[in-house]
């Protein structure tokens, strides 16, 4: 087949959850088929790397245009049945690109990566399509979690925007894909007269993990992630405030390093704590924690930091939100906490018994190997884009 492949993140060096998505999708879609790629980006390249060259036989890069809630555009959006923040981040020149493309008729699908792509396709019938990622729960999620009833109100009107926006645009796509089954349920509350959806879950590539042969350091946690998503900052800073001097209080070696963007945003003073900001390869340091951290409290689809620190063995505890959408059972992949002391306590058990430590690290191992390998989880994405464009008889 030949296959349009938008996406809204450039996807390589793949350095966060998204572009790693992407980028192991095209890999796998690159075995069997030809495919171009239509990207975002928020500076050009010149010429794309050799790794991304090697899996498209084309690529074409638009600037992106960053979402700015005050921008004039963005304001007339509360006027607009499109959520703003697809009025406020619309590129004529992407909607240019990918209609040139499209009416070429030379494509036997084309593949629409989250949101800000599949927003192109609405109005452009004939080929094929897979609206790829569609994510609703970090939208539920802030309005569960809004500070005053002004915000609750904004984030409820965004979401009937969003329902409105999906049964328009949702059967110009054959198929839809999501992360987990909780995300499979949401879309189907909202608009329950779409039937094709997948759930593709979140993976790592075992084989990028093994090389990494690190001795972990004891009373050493990690929390890998970027700040510049609020989720993350909302659970270090709950975890700082209200978890960690509980940890300190029975373990004063503790100590954290937290890696990502850290987006100057203000944490709770503590001691023992390292903030790494970007590193280019964070699973080294990943290995070397004790025990991995993903104390989450917001957002929706699965956490890829908790997949990868069960790739390098790390064990990890997490509140429920943070283990949502995950195979994962608690004592045996992963510990799970939610309240302070719970949570405190987990840390500590990981930190003092080796025994659980390794049950844990072996648990998680496990479960990724059997459930969250790419390929594991490739075959039934490939046998999905394989099925609407050349569909078995009824």
């Amino acid at each position: 087949m030949r296959i349009l492949f938008l996406s809204a993140w450039y996807p390589y060096p793949p350095t966060n959850g998204s572009k790693l998505r992407i980028y192991n999708l095209l890999r796998g879609l690159s075995r069997s088929h030809e495919v171009t790629l239509v990207t975002f980006a928020d500076r050009v390249p010149p010429s794309p790397p050799p790794e991304l060259a090697a899996l498209c036989r084309a690529v074409h890069v638009v600037a992106e245009r960053p979402y700015n809630p005050t921008s004039h555009r963005s304001l007339l959006g509360f006027f607009s049945l499109t959520p703003r923040s697809l009025v406020d981040t619309f590129v004529p020149e992407m909607e240019q690109v990918i209609r040139r493309e499209v009416e070429r008729g030379q494509y036997d699908l084309v593949i629409a990566s989250q949101w800000s792509t599949a927003v192109y396709l609405a109005n452009l019938q004939g080929t094929p399509a897979i609206f790829e990622e569609l994510e609703l729960g970090i939208l539920e999620a802030r309005k569960a979690t809004a500070s005053s009833t002004l915000r609750r109100w904004r984030h409820q009107l965004t979401l009937l925007k969003l329902q409105y926006y999906l049964r328009r645009v949702l059967p110009r796509f054959v198929a839809c894909t999501v992360v987990s089954n909780e995300e499979a349920a949401l879309l189907r509350r909202m608009v329950p007269d779409y039937r094709r959806v997948a759930v593709v879950p979140n993976a790592v590539s075992l084989s990028d993990y093994r090389s990494v042969d690190v001795t972990p350091c004891p009373n050493t946690l990690i929390f890998a992630g970027s700040f510049r998503y609020f989720a993350n900052h909302d659970a270090m800073d709950w975890f700082l405030r209200d978890v960690y001097p509980l940890i300190r209080a029975r373990v004063p070696e503790a100590r954290l390093i937290i890696t990502g963007d850290h987006a100057n945003l203000p944490l709770p003073p503590s001691e023992n704590v390292t903030l790494t900001g970007f590193v280019d390869d964070v699973r080294p340091l990943v290995a070397s924690a004790w025990a991995s951290l993903a104390p989450l409290r917001l957002g929706g689809g699965t956490r890829l930091k908790i997949l990868e620190a069960m790739a390098l063995r790390s064990p990890v505890i997490a509140t429920s939100k943070g283990a949502e959408g995950l195979a994962a059972r608690h004592g045996e992949h992963l510990l799970v906490a939610d309240s302070p002391e719970a949570y405190a306590n987990a840390v500590v058990r990981v930190l003092a018994e080796p025994d659980l430590r390794n049950r844990l690290a072996e648990g998680g191992y496990r479960l990724v190997r059997e459930n969250y390998d790419w390929d594991v989880v490739l075959p039934n994405f490939l046998e999905l884009t394989e099925g609407v464009v050349s569909p078995a008889p009824p």
